[in-house]
């Protein structure tokens, strides 16, 4: 294992790339559903390819104890429900006219988890690992504002909806501790199998109470194409390649590795939408794949 530490780390970048694709290429195919629709059905359909992979390991659920359930619990609450409602209620709530509040608070994903890291699982980290993270979190800022500056000229909603970004970052930086004190006991495809499941159910109730499931009949055939796009690509796969890496990472080490989801984002946006980065945003991503490689062989932060 020695000589191949870095790779777990890897396995967590190569997801967080993969929803850079979902947030630039395949999400807003689907900005006209409802919110809590667009998130439990990518989690229903998710959950009901696992199922059959669920049922095969069923003995292992048995193996879990009650308060492994708490945490798996948790990871789908924050992780899978609120942090992905939050995050996508803030774009709507300014009509994606200026996402840099938003964007903004959700970069500080990492110091809510490295925080909670300390707190919850007691990790232990080397002087440089925090080096490391600020170099990380200088890089993702300059990527997403390449003037250096947050744009706050819209309006009342513009602070509404940075709240509902700093919701998010909290969200998913303690649903990334919560996910590695779950997998302490389980394998990480059961992990995966539970959080989809869990959240799917989570989602069902947040989806009714709002009326969500009025919308349900109007999705349109091509919509339900990327519904399964996501599910093979940037939903379960990234989710089941995430966990893997995580198992044998430390939680403080994953969350510098998902910042690789704003650098994949802009690197998109040039193919996609032809919109190049400028000098600054080239500097903050080399700032930033250098702190992530750095991050990743850190020998000291892959548990063995």
């Amino acid at each position: 294992m020695s000589n191949r530490f870095w790779l777990f780390p890897l396995f967590i970048v190569v997801a967080s790339i993969l929803w850079g694709v979902d947030g630039v290429v395949l999400r807003p195919a689907l900005y006209s559903l409802p919110v809590a629709t667009v998130v439990f059905i990518e989690h229903s359909l998710a959950f009901l390819f696992m199922l059959p992979f669920l049922i095969y390991e069923w003995k292992k659920l048995k193996e879990i104890k009650p308060s492994s359930y708490f945490y798996f619990f948790l990871v789908a609450l924050f992780g899978g429900a609120l942090g992905t409602l939050a995050i996508t209620k803030g774009l709507f709530y300014v009509n994606f006219a200026s996402l840099s509040a938003v964007i903004l608070l959700q970069k500080l994903q990492p110091i809510f988890a490295i925080f909670l890291a300390w707190l919850i699982l007691k990790e232990k980290l080397p002087k440089k690992f925090f080096t490391y993270a600020a170099l990380a979190l200088l890089g993702a800022y300059a990527v997403a504002f390449p003037g250096l500056l947050p744009n706050f000229n819209t309006g009342d909603k513009t602070s509404i909806a940075a709240m509902f970004g700093l919701l998010a970052a909290i969200c998913w930086g303690a649903s990334t501790v919560f996910s590695k004190r779950a997998l302490r006991e389980t394998n990480f495809r059961i992990g995966t199998y539970l959080r989809f499941g869990i959240t799917t159910l989570i989602m069902l109730v947040i989806m009714l109470s709002t009326g969500g499931q009025t919308a349900i009949p109007q999705v349109t055939g091509s919509q339900f194409i990327y519904f399964f796009i996501i599910v093979f690509s940037s939903g379960g796969v990234a989710m089941l390649l995430y966990y893997f890496g995580l198992k044998h990472a430390k939680a403080s080490v994953s969350t510098i590795c998902e910042l690789g989801l704003p650098l994949s984002a802009v690197i998109l946006e040039y193919f996609v939408y032809g919109k190049l980065m400028n000098a600054t945003q080239f500097l903050g991503a080399a700032v930033l794949l250098f702190a992530i490689i750095m991050v990743a062989r850190m020998r000291e932060a892959v548990l063995v």
